[in-house]
């Protein structure tokens, strides 16, 4: 199996559940994700978020991946109990996940346990990092900061995070 890099686009953050939602859409067509994908990903957003808690800044990134086949999937990671990733995902148009059809912009919630593949692990490293630049190192919690900081746009690697 060769591997190629795909496209990564940061569209910019949304405000859904009362969290802050940072973007990252990846896909291997230049163009990006096709509308109906993406306005059917960030409709079954709020069913994968969790409460915001009295102590995290309500802070979630998604990563949006529109694969090579059919498939779409939707992960959000959001921060919990200070440091901690909660994962909601759902997926569209891969039968192999439990989706009724091929159609990307049909979602729904998968059983499976996968937290991501190659493609979206970057973004996760990023906003590792970049959680503990923004929020966790400094004395006063920067919010603004975090949401200001994403992957710049280009591919997903190869070699990850930069910073």
């Amino acid at each position: 199996m060769a591997f190629t890099e795909k496209y990564l686009f940061t569209p910019p953050p949304l405000h859904v559940g009362g969290r802050h939602i940072k973007r990252y859409h990846v896909t291997s067509d230049p163009q990006g994700i096709a509308p109906e994908v993406e306005k059917a990903a960030y409709a079954i957003l709020p069913e994968l978020l969790p409460e915001p808690d009295a102590t995290t800044p309500p802070a979630t990134f998604v990563v949006l991946h529109k694969g090579g086949d059919s498939g779409a999937y939707l992960n959000a990671y959001s921060w919990v109990w200070d440091n901690v990733l909660h994962f909601g995902g759902a997926a569209g148009g891969q039968p192999v996940l439990g989706c009724p059809d091929d159609d990307p912009a049909n979602f729904i919630l998968p059983k499976m346990p996968w937290i991501g593949c190659v493609w979206e692990i970057p973004p996760i490293t990023h906003e590792r990092n970049a959680w503990v630049r923004h929020i966790l190192a400094p004395e006063t919690p920067d919010l603004d900061g975090y949401l200001a900081d994403s992957l710049p746009e280009g591919t997903t690697g190869p070699f990850g995070d930069p910073a």
